[in-house]
């Protein structure tokens, strides 16, 4: 008889769907085309114990058939990725009595227009943005539907300036070899996530005008450290949108360093600079309403940090 005691295993939280699903939808109105580019994941929360403990799949809706759900929902258009991915949760809750929620996600790149004699082309694109940015969406449905969550993002928004901006006052040890500064470039590339307290808003509208924001205020202030420009940049975010409660960064700084000319004879006036792709110093941190509750459930399943 073996002495080993018994070991009461329960399933925890779970979820599944389809991951990576490249949906490109083409626009034509007559010969001038535009096009919407988005990577979809799919992942439903529900009753699906019957599959973990007894391996049976009678309410697992299978992934193929989210991939194919994906690519139908295209066929009536995108428009911004935050509706496109609340219609497609409702779909799920709505079609399947057993799905109760989940979490649906999307990344768009932008695809702008090649100028040909000055002209944009009517169906000639390169790969664009004003940064260079990819834009993030998710969605998280639950209880039945009843409950729903957004929470927008951009991610790769490189910025720079070449000057406004330093690093004094910082502690020193025997380890310390930075010099201080009072006039150094500052550079990263930004991601943000803004987590809404609402559904009912122009989501297209509101993105630009927070994509503006950031870029606005990244450049209008002396910076003292990147992490006084993070705060600064999630204030203004906060103060011009009342729809929007949190803000979420994650921020390499970016280093450049001057570099030493002397060897050559030559001098250096913090013209030419070394750019280090690594290591980086990365700046994280969340700005929100002094009066808003705990939401880490909320953020919960979203790509990580602070």
């Amino acid at each position: 008889m073996s002495n080993t005691p018994e070991v009461n295993v329960v399933l925890g939280r779970n979820q599944y769907g389809k991951a990576e699903n490249h949906v490109v939808r083409v626009t034509k109105d007559g010969d001038r085309h535009s096009i919407e580019d988005v990577t979809v994941i799919s992942q439903l929360h529900g009753d699906f114990d019957s599959a973990h403990y007894d391996g049976n799949n009678e309410h697992v809706v299978p992934t193929d058939t989210q991939k194919n759900t994906v690519f139908a929902f295209a066929r009536e258009g995108i428009g911004s990725p935050e509706d496109y991915l609340l219609r497609l949760g409702q779909h799920f809750v709505d079609d399947f009595a057993w799905v109760t929620g989940g979490r649906w996600g999307a990344r768009q790149v932008v695809w702008e227009r090649i100028a040909v004699d000055g002209e944009g082309h009517d169906h000639s694109f390169f790969r664009g943005g004003s940064g260079g940015e990819t834009r993030t969406a998710v969605v998280k449905l639950a209880e039945n539907g009843a409950a729903k969550h957004v929470i927008s993002g951009l991610q790769d928004l490189a910025v720079l300036k070449t000057t406004e901006s330093g690093f004094v006052g910082y502690p020193k040890d025997q380890y310390t070899t930075l010099q201080e500064t009072t006039d150094r470039i500052l550079a990263t590339n930004v991601t943000a996530r803004w987590l809404y307290n609402t559904t009912d808003i122009d989501f297209n509208a509101t993105y630009e005008s927070v994509k503006r924001i950031l870029l606005e205020t990244f450049t209008n202030h002396y910076s003292r450290a990147l992490q006084e420009t993070q705060y600064l940049m999630g204030k203004a975010v906060l103060e011009a949108h009342p729809e929007i409660d949190e803000v979420k960064f994650s921020m390499p700084n970016l280093h450049h360093f001057v570099v030493d000319l002397e060897p050559f004879g030559l001098d250096n006036p913090n013209v030419v600079f070394w750019a280090a792709h690594s290591p980086y110093g990365l700046i994280e941190g969340t700005i929100r309403r002094e009066s808003l509750g705990d939401t880490d459930k909320l953020w919960d399943g979203v790509p990580a940090f602070v």
